[in-house]
């Protein structure tokens, strides 16, 4: 025995004294605490972890309200009465030539790889590991009837009332200036071109390829078809393309299948999907788009089913409603700018469903992110599920990040104004953005660099180019004494975007130019040059000219226009180019989604007058998609209230 090897051990087998055993059972007690608490700091997709935790870890009830608890009594009730488990057979997440946009998802892990070669995927291990955790999808099973609520109750002629101007102005937005009139008839021209090749090559499926004349589906909407068609419902409906709204009307009507069992990004789906949907019901009544977007919305719920409530990137559409981290994510983590980008929409399913789960699910994220501490008042990219801990120390107003901010003052803006944690969550994280990641460039350009654990990246991404717009509208409701600051400062970051595409040969933007090594608005990396049809750059144009009626901003707008045109333009769609550096275009072969959504909408509403979606009703999502300003005032009073606000508006 190894004890008799032991200095002091008698012997015999029961020559142990008293206080050595102790010692001993006390060291070996320890050691078993030491490797069964591990388990619990592990990442979330490790298979230990799976094996040993209980597996309704899952559904634990988290920061949130007393609903969520009673939600939660529910859902074990149920599943004590259920009549076997359903399981899931997961399939390998694939993106192969796959961009998505302001996820702001994958530029973001993959580093530097070409947009063909982005494969984000989930390992066999965490396959395995998902597959034996318990999934109900409670959530889903109760919000269409908890509490007894109406899905019909919404007052949609009251809504109407509320709104201080109508939707499409007093004449659908037409400028009086001739000029102005004739650059947004092209815009429009550029719109039904993209329709009607899409329509005529890839009807019905998510995005066109027009080099090759035919659909692109993809894998990441979890078997969800007509992305195009969703994301193009409201801009070709202020545009007054009512023949082609009408065909896309009929196709939801008709063709929009909701029953996918798939696996989609919770991001992706909730800001075309969903932000689509609810956009065109809001603009026009039509009671199809309110009842798909609330059965949509439910499938969405489950995602929201771990220990701290923050959501997982990706989602089965399907009736498990399993969930699961992107392979890709650092330990299993949530990124930011994805579970920080649902404020908008889950607040307007709230609105529609008089259910407040969807409300409470983001404000839940709040309650999270508040409780942690932030490194310098940032906000890192990467953030555990399961603990609720920032996983890296990475931080940035481009991939990964940016619309997380965008969300914190819109859903300041789209409260009427009376969101106060939103707006203090806003400018306390735009103070630390200006005092970390501001910085002047040795040319005078003012840029947002990135932050990986205190040093500073000297690199700007196309998508933080949001941000001359988001700091813009939200500069007059900032300090006295800094509004002045926050809109100069929108118009100098809002300038360096511009000149990241005039210092290019096609006058297109890359995706992501760097200040460093003598390089000034530049890419130096050949895997940076490449442009997918992105709208940040037009987006704060559009808010820029709305701000100040600086004419600039609409040259600008029509330089970009001219280069649309001449670059990516083919026989049958417009095409993303490799290269902006080169005079001689390579298409991607790529008409996304978000081009008729975001960049075209944005050229549109630039060249159109500020009553058409005035900002004083309307915020965007981060799909450009209008949701309309809530006040609850208005909603919950009497005829003839919102009567006196508009005389005293107008």
């Amino acid at each position: 025995m190894v004890f008799r090897k032991l200095p002091g051990v008698l012997a015999s087998g029961m020559g142990l004294r008293l206080s050595q055993k102790f010692v001993f059972l006390l060291f070996l007690s320890g050691l078993v605490t030491l490797c069964f608490g591990a388990l619990f700091f592990l990442p979330d997709s490790v298979r230990l972890k799976r094996i040993f935790l209980p597996k309704t870890d899952n559904q634990a009830v988290t920061v949130g309200s007393e609903n969520d608890v009673r939600d939660h009594s529910k859902k074990m009730s149920r599943e004590q009465t259920a009549k076997g488990d359903s399981t899931t057979k997961l399939k390998i997440l694939s993106r192969k030539q796959l961009v998505t946009h302001k996820a702001r998802t994958v530029e973001r892990s993959i580093g530097n790889k070409p947009p063909e070669e982005w494969t984000p995927s989930r390992t066999k291990t965490e396959q395995v590991a998902k597959a034996r955790e318990s999934v109900t999808g409670g959530d889903r099973v109760t919000t269409s009837t908890q509490n007894g609520q109406n899905k019909d109750n919404f007052d949609f002629e009251k809504f109407k009332q509320c709104l201080l101007k109508a939707p499409l102005g007093s004449d659908n937005g037409k400028p009086s200036d001739p000029q102005t009139q004739q650059r947004r008839e092209k815009v429009k021209e550029m719109m039904k071109f993209a329709w009607d090749n899409y329509k005529l090559y890839a009807w019905g499926k998510n995005e066109l390829r027009p080099l090759t004349k035919n659909g692109h589906i993809g894998n990441m909407f979890g078997g969800l078809r007509g992305a195009t068609i969703i994301d193009s419902l409201d801009t070709l409906y202020i545009m007054g393309l009512m023949e082609e709204y009408e065909e896309a009307k009929g196709w939801v009507e008709n063709n929009l299948d909701l029953n996918s069992s798939g696996e989609a990004s919770l991001f992706e789906v909730n800001i075309r999907y969903v932000g689509g949907l609810l956009s065109a019901y809001y603009l026009t009544g039509a009671e199809v788009f309110k009842r798909k977007v609330l059965e949509l919305g439910e499938k969405l719920l489950p995602a929201f089913n771990t220990p701290t409530g923050i959501p997982r990137g990706v989602i089965n559409l399907g009736s498990s409603g399993t969930s699961w981290s992107w392979g890709w994510a650092s330990a299993g983590s949530s990124i930011l700018a994805e579970f920080g980008t649902l404020h908008l929409e889950f607040v307007h399913l709230s609105e529609l469903s008089s259910n407040p789960i969807y409300t409470e699910k983001v404000m839940n994220v709040r309650k999270v992110l508040n409780k942690i501490e932030k490194p310098h008042g940032l906000y890192p990219n990467f953030l555990s599920p399961v603990s609720g801990n920032w996983v890296q120390h990475h931080v940035s107003i481009g991939g990964l990040g940016d619309s997380f901010y965008e969300y914190l003052i819109k859903s300041y803006l789209m409260s009427d104004k009376t969101d106060e944690e939103a707006k203090k969550m806003y400018y306390g994280a735009l103070e630390a953005i200006e005092t970390n990641l501001v910085q002047k460039s040795q040319g005078g350009l003012t840029y947002l660099a990135e932050w990986r654990g205190g040093i500073l990246d000297h690199k700007m991404g196309h998508l933080a180019c949001f941000s001359g717009g988001m700091v813009g509208i939200g500069a007059d409701d900032g300090p006295q004494e800094k509004r002045q600051h926050y809109l100069d400062l929108a118009a100098e970051i809002t300038h360096t975007c511009h000149e990241s595409y005039t210092r290019s040969a096609t006058k297109l933007g890359p995706e992501a130019f760097r200040f460093d090594a003598g390089a000034e608005a530049t890419a130096t990396r050949l895997s940076e040059r490449y442009y997918i049809l992105r709208p940040e750059v037009i987006e704060s144009y559009m808010y820029m000219w709305r701000l100040t009626h600086d004419p600039k901003y609409r040259q600008w707008g029509w330089e970009a226009v001219e280069a649309l045109e001449k670059n990516c333009r083919t026989d049958a769609g417009f095409s993303g180019i490799r290269d902006v550096y080169s005079s001689v275009a390579s298409h991607d072969n790529m008409q996304q989604s978000f081009f008729l959504s975001e960049t075209l909408k944005y050229l549109y509403l630039l060249f159109s007058d500020d009553d058409l979606l005035s900002l004083e009703d309307w915020v965007f999502n981060t799909e450009a998609h209008p949701l309309p300003i809530i006040r609850k005032s208005c909603l919950q009073s009497g005829p003839g209230t919102q009567d006196a606000d508009k005389s005293a508006a107008e």
